[in-house]
């Protein structure tokens, strides 16, 4: 089967969040699994990789203008990358803003241009696709141009459009959209009257032969109000055509056994050294030196998304509280909200039990994952969510709020003893997240004989790309004959 996949950012070349991840490493297990397949890109001007060069030029059009677009490449096992040249990407100094917090006006124009220049490309070179696999708000035009292509080149293409976060859109005014000389839809739009907007994701989900997402109950929670980001409806007449494949994990770089990042390796069989990373994390984090205290980690973006306004609320916060009356120890690391940042400062000045590290590191990242007794995500939403995989991976037992991937990939212990991994938790409140935690530690007072076969349990837990890459195949199969659930 031959599959392109379009998208904004994939590692190592460009990332932003874990579209790049996603991206990178399922093209790379489609190919290993038989597959032949080519990705196209945006070259962005802070890339630095060593580009191949190709003679291929062409031009786009945009409204009274002709943009000419040049091509670089590289070439891994199996997949072919292509990188879009224009200055719209070259000159940018970042994917989508200047900053992480900011956007650039002609989006809207920048991710039209790939769009077209991409189905060029494929022309000129000869390449009929059997799928291609649109990714995200800002392919979301790809649908739409290749059903309203009339060359014949893609007669036989099918077209399959991937959400991996609905909060995420693409919305800009109807002047913007006679900008990027497309015939107009009316399906293009949301909103009515002076509201009306041109919208990238729903026009993909509108013309898409089938839909995506990264977990399966992600896929339904789309559907409600809550979750539904306004285009509940269409999702929800569109259900038929809608599959959740929840998202793998890199288990090369992320393996207990010989992880690079860790002075100390252990493995499903022989646990041993985990308590020796515990007793490095104590002691690196300044918490005391203690085996029988139960040490849970956070390791996030501090964003209301991830329940932290939750976590901290209240006259005295549910972590406070957990903090005062039980034996337990917390480590936080991220960064993001200036509030959240001094909150969680401001208490870990207070208590010698809690620390509070505003800051990323990969290898305190590691450290964490590999050394912790529990691992904490208390997240309002979750589309699938990577911690729990890395938790999940190195025995740190997840205590998570019941939603997205977070759901899919944990069993709860309580409802299920003989095969649970971690703790779930419904009700999106301080009292539900410390409700949550006092279940695991109930859990671990139980001793060593109940928790570490539990662990063993989590490390079994199958988070390879491969596997999702499988179900990616037989949707792509299901696309091609005609989809039915």
């Amino acid at each position: 089967m031959k599959i392109c996949m379009v998208s904004s950012e994939s590692v190592p070349f460009s990332k932003s969040g874990g579209l790049a991840d996603v991206v990178g490493a399922l093209s790379k297990a489609l190919a290993s699994l038989g597959e032949e397949v080519l990705v196209v890109l945006p070259h962005y001007g802070f890339m630095t990789d060593e580009l191949i060069p190709t003679d291929i030029e062409h031009t786009v059009s945009l409204l009274g203008s002709e943009e000419r677009v040049t091509y670089a490449k590289l070439s891994e096992p199996g997949v072919e990358y292509y990188f879009v040249q224009h200055p719209f990407f070259t000159e940018s100094k970042g994917i989508y803003g200047p900053t992480s917090s900011s956007s650039y006006e002609h989006n809207h124009l920048r991710y039209t241009l790939q769009a077209k220049a991409s189905l060029e490309l494929l022309k000129i070179l000869g390449w009929k696709p059997d799928i291609i696999h649109a990714h995200d708000w800002t392919a979301g035009f790809l649908p739409y141009l290749v059903k309203r292509d009339s060359s014949g080149f893609f007669e036989k293409t099918k077209t399959v459009f991937s959400i991996h976060n609905l909060a995420y859109q693409g919305e800009f005014s109807r002047l913007d959209l006679l900008e990027t000389d497309i015939e107009v839809d009316p399906r293009f739009f949301v909103g009515s009257g002076p509201k009306k907007r041109a919208n990238m994701l729903k026009t993909g989900l509108e013309f898409a032969d089938t839909l995506s997402t990264v977990s399966p109950t992600y896929a339904k929670e789309i559907q409600t109000p809550e979750y539904g980001c306004g285009l509940e409806g269409l999702l929800q007449r569109r259900k038929d055509d809608l599959v959740g494949i929840i998202n793998g994990i890199d288990i090369d770089e992320w393996n207990p056994e010989n992880d690079r990042l860790l002075d100390y390796s252990f493995s499903i069989d022989d646990l041993s050294n985990k308590a020796r990373l515990k007793r490095q994390i104590q002691e690196e984090f300044n918490l005391e030196v203690n085996a029988g205290i139960p040490l849970f980690s956070m390791i996030s973006r501090l964003v209301s998304q991830k329940g932290f306004v939750e976590l901290l609320e209240g006259e005295v916060s549910a972590l406070e509280e957990l903090l005062t009356t039980e034996e337990i120890q917390v480590v936080v690391l991220g960064t993001g909200d200036w509030e959240l940042e001094k909150k969680f400062t401001e208490l870990g000045a207070r208590f010698k039990n809690l620390s509070v590290n505003i800051l990323f590191s990969n290898r305190a990242a590691h450290l964490l994952e590999a050394g912790s007794d529990f691992f904490l995500m208390p997240s309002r939403y979750e589309p699938c969510g990577l911690n729990q995989f890395y938790s999940l991976r190195y025995g740190t037992l997840p205590v998570a709020r019941r939603t997205g991937g977070l759901a899919d990939s944990i069993t709860d212990l309580d409802e299920d003893p003989q095969r649970g991994t971690g703790i779930l938790f419904d009700s999106m409140t301080g009292r539900g997240i410390l409700e949550a935690v006092r279940r695991a530690l109930t859990w671990w007072k139980k001793g060593r004989t109940v928790i570490e076969p539990i662990r063993k349990r989590a490390m079994a837990y199958d988070s390879s790309w491969t596997r999702s890459a499988r179900s990616y195949q037989e949707l792509y199969r299901k696309t091609q004959g005609g989809f039915t659930k």
